[in-house]
């Protein structure tokens, strides 16, 4: 048959590598957006202090741990109160609001996977459907292939947002900062009374491997 003499010459393996692309970004995504960000819970405000200094000793000794004004518990460094979901954040980045949830310390890894998957799955679209449009001028090809040039044109914006979304995420994780860190640097006060610019910064090549490993 036509479908055993495709697969025979490999026709098969690239649409199955596409939607097995395209499953892996939907489970991403659920797995992102349904998962912990990393909530700072009240049982867990002993010890809270205990190796501040050893990862962060560029900050100054003054800068003490404070209470949440929303629920009460005592922040972690660099941790935020989120309104939308109404808990503190362990290492808040910021809140998705097409993931209805945080990026925070546990999940910014993989929200970083997802992008990356989901950039991989809008370019392979996007080559799929360029490929398939041939150029005239005239109002029949344009009735004809109108659907096909509305999808690359939407797959070329999803494309560019993701890819400025990755490469930002990248840049600051190679910073050791976060969103929120880089858009309030002068609202915060271990940043503010820090003398380095970030504290946090142990070189690109270190500040990757804790972030991914």
């Amino acid at each position: 048959s036509d479908l055993q003499k495709q697969e025979e010459r490999g026709e098969l393996l690239q649409p199955l590598i596409f939607v097995l692309l395209v499953l892996c970004s939907i489970l991403l995504y659920f797995k992102v957006s349904l998962m912990d960000p990393g909530f700072v819970k009240p049982e867990e405000e002993e010890g809270e202090d205990k190796g501040q200094g050893v990862v962060i000793p560029q900050l100054p000794g003054d800068i003490k741990l404070r209470r949440c004004g929303y629920c009460l518990v005592k922040q972690p460094m660099r941790a935020k109160h989120c309104q939308q979901c109404q808990h503190c954040v362990r290492r808040y980045d910021h809140h998705c609001p097409w993931l209805e949830n945080c990026v925070g310390e546990r999940n910014h890894p993989l929200f970083i996977v997802y992008l990356s998957v989901q950039l991989v799955v809008l370019l392979w679209g996007g080559h799929v459907a360029w490929s398939g449009l041939y150029f005239e001028q005239s109002q029949e090809w344009l009735q004809h292939n109108i659907f096909l040039l509305v999808s690359f044109l939407l797959i070329l914006i999803f494309t560019i947002v993701v890819l400025l979304l990755l490469v930002s995420h990248l840049y600051l994780i190679s910073c050791n900062t976060t969103t929120w860190e880089f858009m309030s640097h002068h609202r915060i006060s271990y940043l503010r009374h820090s003398e380095l610019e970030n504290p946090f910064d142990q070189g690109i090549i270190l500040n990757l491997w804790r972030f991914f490993c």
